[in-house]
């Protein structure tokens, strides 16, 4: 039986259970809060504090009936996986983590100057060893295409991703802009440098109700990624479900990542209006949009194919 890593280490993938295929714990990069710490008042980061709220949430999940919560904080997002493992102690939840990078322009300096093949070899690296010391084995390899497309390092990195997902056959997620259609050239990148596009999620579509577009990335074979409910900001919730029912009737249930992109905290939204009404549910979809779909007919074994038998056939290959 395939075998998918944790932060607490391999299981089978029939014990992910009913999963949750796009969230984060935590997103806060150091250098912010090392620069940017106090300029709104007390430091907007206690490291107590937020990890005790972290093992309320996540244990708030559990509670739900939910067994996985993928993690796709990659580098370029504050990704501490030392940190998560903490809250995982805590927590009896099977947390997924990442590795790759998420950038819409550049690579860190500490990769700039790097080749692409070095790149891939930390991200095979960090899929078959561990994450720096911690033995934590990262279980897929992340990305992004945002508005601006292909441009700066974005192809190097998504060249990298390409190479080591055809080197250990793990499988890809890429943040893409469905308003800018993001998901076409993230796929034609990755597919052209190698990459399968059975192995890889287009994360964001469900931001977008263009059912013409989210047809066109489900043609390439590619998983759809409709994992942002709740944020109102990009695609009203109320849209949101009426996309994932009009695509269940056309009967892409079977490659479909139902998510939030929700966190215990991030860094970004400190000090900024823009973010002050946010309130991150990870329940949201167990508590209203399986519900929905409940109420307009859908049932239990579609339901529980996208919950349960979507997240195992993604990373059982």
């Amino acid at each position: 039986m395939a075998k998918v890593e944790t932060v607490r280490g391999p299981i089978d993938v029939d014990d992910l259970g009913p999963a949750l295929m796009h969230e984060h714990v935590f997103v806060l990069q150091p250098e912010p809060l090392l620069n940017y710490g106090h300029v709104f008042g007390d430091c907007y980061w206690d490291e107590e504090v937020r990890v005790a709220d972290a093992i309320a949430k996540l244990g708030a999940v559990r509670k739900a009936g939910i067994r996985t919560l993928v993690d796709p904080t990659a580098l370029g997002l504050g990704r501490n996986v030392g940190r998560i493992q903490r809250v995982n102690e805590s927590v009896d939840l099977h947390i997924v983590v990442a590795t790759g990078v998420y950038a819409f322009l550049e690579l860190p300096n500490f990769l700039a100057y790097r080749s692409v093949d070095a790149i891939a070899a930390l991200f095979v690296r960090e899929l078959r060893e561990g994450i720096d010391d911690t033995g934590i084995k990262a279980a897929f390899l992340k990305g992004a295409v945002e508005q601006n497309g292909l441009v700066g390092d974005v192809p190097r990195i998504l060249a990298a991703i390409a190479a080591a997902a055809k080197e250990t056959g793990a499988p890809i997620m890429v943040h893409t802009n469905a308003a800018a259609r993001t998901g076409l050239l993230a796929l034609e990148a990755l597919v052209r440098e190698g990459a399968d596009p059975a192995r890889i999620v287009v994360a964001h579509v469900g931001d977008s109700n263009d059912l013409d577009y989210i047809r066109e990335v489900a043609a390439s074979g590619a998983w759809l990624g409709l994992d942002r409910f709740g944020i109102e900001h990009f695609n009203p919730l109320a849209d949101r479900i009426r996309t994932l029912l009009a695509l269940l009737e056309e009967g892409y249930g079977d490659r479909i990542h139902l998510s939030h992109d929700a966190a215990c905290f991030y860094d970004f939204m400190v000090g900024d209006p823009n973010f002050a009404d946010e309130k991150p549910d990870y329940l949201l979809v167990w508590n209203t949009v399986l519900p929905a779909l409940r109420k307009s007919g859908i049932g239990e074994e579609l339901i529980e194919q996208l919950t349960v038998d979507n997240p195992r056939r993604f990373f059982g290959g």
